[in-house]
């Protein structure tokens, strides 16, 4: 009897890996692609306009650094593999007037070709505890990491849906999953995407449109750097749980999950196991994503209270150690 039921389960999964094929959206193209990149001058969004070119893609890049965009540009374009391929930089704030932003992207289309897709990467951060942070911050990082994905996107969707096809990518963040120290500021507009993802996907799919959202974990990065010297020390011991990932490895991932038509893009343990705990309504695009989803959850539950708990035992250490340090310099 339990033989007759090993052998049905084994049965039943391979029949879901044997459908789950006939169910996922067809993959995109990327030779003679338009894709368009927005903070695509540095860090990941760099890395993937590299990561698109190498693949015989054309390039729209958009950052608001004019030098810094010459200077990528130079760089991509050493990835050629034909000499029709163009690299186009425009240079835009794509968090401030919406027209500007739409206006841009016309452009860009008309020399280009139509937008297959857009993948936006434009983003700031800034760490601190919450009622140390300024109140403009919020704003300006609502701004920036939401405003600034929902604009072009906006732009371009109503071509993706008269032409039946296209990809969107948010990238948002592994602190768009869980809010962690320090970033009270940051993660809710990188999960403030996520809810936008999943409603544009259900509006989208009969299009033939996916979205894909990514949650990169700590990435080696200029933005990185930056934010690492304001962190507080709890988050700095938090994210010593877990180890710094290139660019080029999270770009070759958001990419290859974006062609593919992939809700949930991933990298690494950490990231897996985040995104199957996560998932809740999230879309999926296969069986098999969501039979892993059902069995892992529990689980992965169970580590995630480990690492909660552990979490709060740093914050705990640091409070303690700091009121006692407060306490030897009163008493001095």
């Amino acid at each position: 009897m339990l033989l007759l039921a090993v052998a049905f389960i084994v049965a039943f999964v391979l029949l879901l890996y044997m459908v789950s094929p006939l169910i996922s959206p067809k993959p995109l193209k990327l030779p003679g692609a338009h894709v368009v990149v927005t903070g695509g001058s540095s860090g990941i969004g760099k890395c993937i306009a590299i990561e698109c070119y190498k693949q015989g893609a054309f390039i729209t890049l958009i950052a608001r650094d004019e030098n810094k965009l010459l200077q990528t540009k130079k760089e991509i374009e050493k990835y050629s593999v034909n000499d029709k391929q163009v690299v186009l930089c425009i240079s835009v704030d794509v968090s401030k007037d919406y027209e500007q932003v739409e206006n841009v992207l016309k452009q860009a289309q008309e020399k280009l070709g139509p937008v297959d897709m857009l993948v936006n990467c434009a983003g700031t951060s800034v760490t601190g505890k919450f009622e140390d942070i300024e109140v403009n911050s919020f704003e300006r990082l609502m701004a920036v990491n939401y405003l600034g994905s929902v604009y072009p996107s906006r732009a371009v969707i109503a071509t993706m849906k008269e032409r039946r096809m296209g990809r969107i990518v948010f990238v948002s963040s592994q602190a768009g999953q869980l809010g962690l120290f320090g970033y009270t500021a940051y993660s809710p507009t990188k999960f403030a995407l996520r809810g936008l993802a999943e409603a544009m996907q259900m509006e989208v799919k009969p299009y033939n449109i996916y979205i894909t959202v990514a949650y990169p974990p700590d990435t080696d990065t200029p933005g990185f750097a930056e934010e690492s010297k304001t962190k507080p020390l709890e988050t700095k011991l938090i994210s010593e749980t877990s180890s710094v990932c290139q660019a080029e490895q999270v770009a070759r991932v958001i990419v290859k999950d974006a062609i593919q038509g992939n809700f949930n893009s991933s990298v690494g343990s950490d990231g897996y196991m985040l995104s199957i705990l996560t998932s809740g309504m999230s879309p999926v695009t296969s069986i098999t994503e969501g039979l892993q989803q059902v069995v892992c959850m529990g689980i992965f539950r169970i580590v995630g209270l480990f690492y909660l708990g552990s979490f709060d035992s740093i914050v705990r250490r640091c409070m303690m150690q700091r009121e006692k340090s407060e306490s030897t310099d009163k008493n001095e």
